[in-house]
């Protein structure tokens, strides 16, 4: 799909979550997008879902969320970036208001737990998890409940992405530097082979080469965040054109707005061959208008591009 540049993207780095954070539900990435200049959508949300399993892979959901500044649901002014004070207890990590979760998932728990009625579940196979796995002994035990969260290693591990501006690179510095490391690593080679290899240079070859030079200044970002701006692709396969991404529900094109960098595999412990969650880029589309939504939520659309191809 061809969008216009309209400026360097926005980097996300990985960063360890402060302790004092609640834990996510099961997602691999969270992002707050609002909008400045768009009263509704003065707090904006897009949640990127899939699952650890690569058959449901395929399946990777994104849903976007949206709401004015003055809300039901969250204060008027911002809450503090600073930790809570210390006071010598432990943090309640229970949640006081709203929708129960899923002790297990993070997903919405209409069921609890018979015997102490303050443990909630998605599902009964997710109560037995939990009671096999630790709530047996601890379900009496209110303090205990309220202030700690199971792992069970079901979800993906939680870190904070930070955010910094990229820096451009211009087109003649990238020719200079291809240029000598050519030079530098073929030393004397015949015109006739320098021809040659001319000649079965790729497509496939240009943009992966395209895309290593674009990270290599930052090759530690897991996410490129732009709105209305051209994503970078790992492979000449499987990119998708303007006819793949369908419109939004309200009528509006949807353009890109952020994807996900292979390197965050590394820190989703998503490292065994075969039976992984696996991707090359996974890009990300919502809709031009960010159509009002009330207070609910609205799917958006996602690609996924792999990279067993990439030479």
């Amino acid at each position: 799909m061809a969008v216009a540049s309209v400026g360097p993207a926005e980097l996300g780095f990985v960063e360890a979550a402060p302790a004092w954070r609640l834990r996510s539900e099961q997602f691999p990435s969270k992002l707050y997008a609002p909008l400045p200049d768009r009263a509704d959508a003065f707090h904006r949300c897009l949640f990127l879902f899939c699952c650890r399993v690569p058959p449901c892979c395929a399946g990777l959901r994104v849903f976007r969320n949206q709401l004015p500044r003055k809300n039901d649901f969250y204060s008027y002014e911002p809450p503090s970036e600073n930790p809570p004070p210390e006071t010598g207890e432990s943090v309640c990590l229970q949640l006081k208001s709203g929708a129960h979760l899923c002790r297990v998932c993070g997903c919405l728990g209409p069921k609890t737990c018979s015997r102490c009625h303050k443990a909630h579940y998605c599902s009964k196979e997710h109560q037995t998890l939990d009671w096999r796995l630790g709530h047996k002994q601890a379900c009496t035990q209110s303090e205990y409940l309220d202030r700690t969260i199971p792992d069970h290693n079901f979800l993906f591990p939680e870190f904070e992405i930070v955010i910094e501006t990229e820096d451009e690179i211009t087109p003649e510095v990238v020719e200079k530097e291809n240029e000598s490391e050519i030079i530098g690593s073929m030393g004397e080679v015949p015109e006739e082979e320098l021809d040659s290899m001319a000649k079965h240079e790729s497509r496939e070859d240009k943009i992966f080469q395209k895309f290593k030079t674009k990270i290599a200044l930052e090759p530690e970002q897991v996410l490129r965040y732009g709105r209305g701006i051209a994503p970078i692709w790992i492979s000449g396969e499987n990119i998708p054109q303007e006819k793949d991404i369908p419109d939004c529900p309200c009528g509006a094109k949807r353009i890109f707005e952020f994807q996900v960098m292979p390197q965050l595999l590394n820190y989703l412990k998503a490292d065994t061959l075969g039976r992984s969650v696996d991707w090359g880029v996974v890009a990300v589309f919502t809709c031009a208008e960010s159509c009002r939504l009330g207070i609910g939520y609205t799917e958006e659309f996602v690609w996924k591009q792999d990279i067993t191809d990439t030479p």
